[in-house]
């Protein structure tokens, strides 16, 4: 657990899992155990189950607009996105990609956007995908998928397979 982003969770939520003090000991942190809830438990799992391998998955913070790419404990590419606004908020939660279009269009209520580019569905219509009209990264703008500069979304595109596991909190 001494990777990026254990430690970045650890400090920034100041919750660990009951089995978790030790390890943290261990790197010279110390954050008290407190009651989590369900969904917070279920993605420091998951994030202790991935560090520990050498799988490659995606890390997505709503509260810092960040997306973190990972194989196994190590960050390779770190990016400033732009997740779901209050009206239509990005759902937190523990997803695979499910499949991955290079380009469509993409509609519903509000918005209707030609050629959208490098799209990674995750969970039903909500995608990692490039988004060249956006030009407020960092700021909570989307209608609940996650927005990367089109540069970004093609990297992010060509490493993450379908199956990739995103983790969203």
């Amino acid at each position: 657990m001494n990777s990026i982003i254990s430690l970045h969770w650890l400090r920034r939520t100041g919750r660990v899992l009951a089995g978790a003090a030790l390890t943290v000991i261990a790197v010279g942190v110390w954050v008290a155990p407190t009651q989590a809830d369900s969904l917070h438990d279920s993605i420091a799992e998951k994030v202790v189950e991935l560090e520990a391998s050498q799988e490659r998955w995606i890390f997505i913070d709503l509260k810092t607009q960040r997306l973190i790419a990972l194989e196994g404990a190590t960050p390779v590419y770190a990016i400033v996105v732009s997740s779901g606004k209050n009206s239509s908020p990005t759902r937190p939660g523990i997803f695979k990609i499910q499949s991955k279009v290079p380009a469509q269009r993409l509609r519903g209520a509000g918005y209707d956007i030609p050629n959208v580019p490098y799209i990674m569905f995750y969970q039903g219509n909500y995608a990692i995908h490039g988004a060249y009209w956006n030009h407020q990264f960092g700021k909570p703008v989307s209608h609940g998928c996650v927005n990367v500069a089109v540069n970004h979304a093609r990297w992010l595109f060509a490493w993450a397979s379908v199956g990739t596991p995103v983790l969203i909190y």
